[in-house]
């Protein structure tokens, strides 16, 4: 069982997590390219949005057997994505960095289960570009955090979370007997699809791909508006059954968006998870009824 010691007032402590989970990213066996790649046996917890919900984290860690309590008795997977930028801000500040760094803690724990995505905040937090939730400067009041919390160590410990985020996956891709699944925190909208290249999954990331607005990644993490036809040409052009997706707010937690896309949230009060079976996965219709309330974990 791995052991994991994190202090998270401790700037030394986070960002040798921070750089020990960067090193997991890039060197984990289940990387290829810019993307993560498994496969049976074993299940995945999927899930969506979690914008530092500590409750609920905690509950996918139980889910997946991660939580440190013993070994997993059977290979299990957690997806995460959309992982800083709270809705919980202390005197302004967003301390998000904390899920940051337990996320890198776990990654480097377990390598080749952990599997925390890129998505649009976290792009932004990189590039330190403009992003605004609830009226909230999102990038501004992670900088603030993080010299609320650490003083003069603050631009280092923000070096460090920039190279963890810049490590990344792109996404997750799952091979199944029933067609391979792909998670993404989105998927690009109709109009930037002529100048989406997606080779981009299956090389290693540039900083043209990490540009705001321009690059690839950006049109993947921060798309909006996709639509049936689209969705029908990607399964097809991409060689998938299925998309799981987040980026949205859904009330219910789930949405289906035919012909073969699920959207999760996991970060409100009715956040669900999807347990996948990689044997032997739901059919795109039958996720919505599979998906299950955060809430419901018992937590010890």
């Amino acid at each position: 069982m791995p052991t994991l010691q994190l202090d998270l007032a401790d700037p030394e402590s986070v960002m040798a997590a921070l750089r020990a989970g960067a090193e997991a990213n890039a060197s984990a066996s289940c990387r290829q390219g810019s993307i993560d790649l498994i496969e049976p046996p074993g299940s995945l917890i999927a899930t969506g949005d979690l914008h530092d919900n500590p409750i609920h984290y905690t509950a996918l860690l139980k889910l997946a057997g991660l939580d440190g309590a013993g070994d997993p008795a059977e290979p299990r997977h957690l997806l995460l994505h959309e992982i800083i930028h709270s809705d919980r801000l202390m005197n302004g500040c967003d301390l998000s960095y904390r899920m940051l760094a337990k996320v890198a803690a776990r990654k480097a724990a377990y390598p080749e289960h952990v599997h925390a995505i890129m998505a649009n905040h976290e792009l932004a937090q990189l590039n330190n570009s403009a992003i605004l939730k609830n009226g909230v400067k999102m990038v501004e009041a992670f900088n603030d955090g993080l010299t609320f919390a650490f003083g003069g160590d603050a631009d280092a410990v923000e070096d460090a979370c920039r190279a963890f985020i810049r490590s990344m996956p792109i996404g997750l891709r799952c091979v199944t007997p029933r067609g391979d699944i792909l998670c993404c925190h989105s998927l690009p909208a109709v109009h930037a699809m002529g100048r989406f290249d997606p080779s981009v999954m299956s090389r290693d990331l540039t900083d043209d791909d990490l540009a705001p607005r321009t690059g690839a990644v950006h049109a993947l993490t921060w798309g909006r508006g996709y639509d049936a036809d689209q969705i029908e040409d990607l399964v097809e052009r991409w060689g998938v059954s299925m998309f799981i997706l987040g980026h949205e707010h859904v009330d219910d937690g789930v949405k289906l968006v035919p012909p073969a896309a699920v959207v999760l949230n996991s970060d409100h009060e009715r956040g669900v998870y999807l347990p996948i079976d990689l044997a032997d996965p739901p059919e795109w219709r039958e996720c919505a009824e599979r998906a299950r309330p955060l809430s419901s974990v018992k937590l010890d």
